[in-house]
């Protein structure tokens, strides 16, 4: 198969923010597909896109390990011959004073010869902001927004110059929205006085889709940005722009029959409320309780009793943050997030030899244990069904899955069923 060449090449720190970054270059017009970890080579002859994104599962991974995956990756990324690179994290800039994103995104630096780069987690859809610097999640600065309460990557900074600082070696600094809202030609300028300055990488405020835009525009010569996915909407008009963008339906996929399934290990608010609207609906639901299977209790092996209906089946360890804290004091952070992702991708992949053949997961750490249980490698991106979350289907599978991968904070209250009569209508 003659495979077209890569124009943006992609490294996420996790399975549904590479998904969420995915669906944006899909609406900007890019032919995307999304690589879970770094492809084979026998993979290669599948990846016939204008965007390549490699999901990595490095979010919360000491930073060593996470630089080491990520240049791995960009190693990648650069032999198929992507013309820039783009670093993408949470639009909450998970991560903490000790955290990755700034030593991978000056390990890529490093590695591309380039000595600066915006760092924007804005994603306005989403109610993610950021002005003078500061985060809001809706009308909250982030570490009153419930991410300080995170499990994994408490966030209690709003100020993300601050953070940034924390894990950089080289000086941080800002472009602020009133540079911004003057247009592309302005933040150039702005870009220019701080490299002038020694800055190396530089938070940029954006409070809009237009913004957004705007930054975007700004790194048309940039070879690497980096931040949340929203900054991206910029990049495929400059592709555009230089002719180098093919006019095609980038976002087209068959539509796949089967049974569907429903699984959530988010602990996130936005999960918390999707799971109870599909209860109060009186939608078809399980739940996994951590405690029992650390007590070595059958609870796989009931849960594919239950999903045996025909009905559409939500199976979840979501729970409330209370309830996450005591769990985690009895079996320890890490123990308790093994155990429920690893319940719920033998569930999955259960269901796939069972004839299942569409997949809903809720929560980032959730997705990537899901697809690699599915043994799936790589994803071609569809349409989007809530703001950051498209449909997606597996590559180089005989027999094709339809696969939904939804970061925890992402999704309408009605997500599940929304994502189920989005897969059971898309067509050719």
């Amino acid at each position: 198969m003659k495979t077209h060449r890569p124009l943006l090449g992609c490294i996420a720190d996790d399975f549904t923010g590479a998904t969420d970054l995915a669906n944006i270059l899909v609406r900007g017009g890019m032919r995307t597909v999304q690589t879970i970890g770094v492809p084979s080579e026998a993979l290669s002859t599948w990846l016939d896109a204008d965007a390549i994104v490699i999901a990595l599962k490095s979010r919360t991974a000491p930073a060593e390990e996470a630089v080491r995956e990520s240049l791995s990756a960009l190693r990648w990324l650069q032999e198929r011959g992507c013309q820039q690179f783009f670093f993408k994290y949470c639009s909450t800039f998970d991560s903490t004073a000790s955290g990755n994103i700034g030593p991978v995104a000056e390990a890529l630096q490093e590695a591309l010869q380039t000595d600066f780069a915006i760092a924007c987690p804005a994603f306005p859809a989403a109610g993610r902001t950021v002005y003078q610097g500061h985060l809001f999640v809706h009308d909250r600065l982030l570490n009153r927004s419930g991410m300080e309460s995170h499990p994994l990557t408490p966030m209690r900074e709003p100020n993300l110059v601050n953070v940034l600082q924390a894990q950089s070696r080289t000086k941080v600094g800002l472009i602020a929205q009133p540079d911004v809202a003057q247009g592309a030609a302005t933040v150039v300028e702005r870009i220019a006085t701080l490299r002038q300055q020694g800055v190396r990488l530089a938070i940029a405020d954006a409070i809009s889709d237009k913004d957004l835009v705007t930054l975007g525009e700004a790194c048309a010569d940039a070879p690497l940005v980096t931040g949340g996915s929203g900054v991206a909407q910029g990049l495929p008009a400059n592709f555009r722009r230089a002719g180098q963008l093919r006019d095609l339906d980038a976002a087209l996929l068959p539509r796949i029959a089967g049974p569907a399934v429903v699984l959530s290990g988010s602990a996130s608010t936005a999960t918390n409320k999707q799971v109870a609207a599909w209860l109060r609906t009186g939608g078809r639901a399980l739940r996994i309780d951590p405690l029992a299977l650390a007590r070595g209790e059958p609870v796989v092996a009931a849960a594919l009793d239950f999903t045996r209906s025909a009905e559409p089946t939500l199976v979840y360890a979501t729970s409330s943050a209370d309830e996450v804290r005591q769990v985690q004091s009895e079996l320890g952070v890490a123990h308790a997030g093994a155990l429920i992702e690893d319940a719920l991708g033998q569930i999955a992949a259960a269901m796939r030899i069972r004839g299942t053949r569409r997949f809903v997961v809720a929560g980032g750490e959730t997705s990537g244990a899901v697809v690699q249980a599915l043994g799936v490698n790589a994803l071609r991106i569809g349409r989007q069904i809530d703001p950051g979350v498209p449909e997606t289907q597996s590559l180089g599978d005989a027999e094709p899955l339809a696969i939904v991968l939804k970061s925890g904070n992402f999704g309408s209250e009605d997500f599940f069923d929304k994502a189920l009569r989005h897969l059971e209508g898309s067509t050719a």
